[in-house]
């Protein structure tokens, strides 16, 4: 059974946001996600500054399996990108929920709107079974 923690938020398509401090929220693949993937060999996010959407593609991940698209679950600005991913994309397999983040973005408005469009941990449980 997928791994689905408490304190994160989680959007449809399988992405997981954690406030960070402030406006800053770090995000990545649901254990769940990175599990259909199957082993991921390529990680494509997008450069610090770049504008990010809500439920708009950012990037994508690659894996032996197949290429998915990477959907930002906040709007914002990337301030950070997890440059290890670039050397090491089996992180995201290995620790979807530490090392294997992908970008940190600093949201407009405020975290608990953003969070307030977003799944919880008992609604994400019930999509993925």
């Amino acid at each position: 059974m997928s791994e689905v923690r408490e304190h994160l938020a989680y959007s449809e398509e399988h992405e997981w946001a954690e406030a960070v401090e402030g406006q800053i929220v770090r995000i990545g693949i649901t254990d769940y996600a990175q599990s259909l993937l199957g082993d991921i060999v390529f990680v494509e996010f997008p450069e610090p500054g770049t504008s990010v959407s809500a439920g708009e593609s950012m990037g994508s991940i690659e894996s032996v399996k197949t290429v998915s698209e990477l959907y930002s679950p906040v709007t914002g600005k990337v301030l950070k990108v997890n440059g290890l991913l670039l050397d090491q994309p089996e992180l995201v397999n290995g620790e979807p929920y530490e090392g294997g983040w992908i970008v940190e973005v600093e949201v407009e408005g405020s975290v608990e709107e953003a969070f307030g469009k977003l799944l919880s941990a008992e609604k994400y449980k019930a999509i993925i079974g």
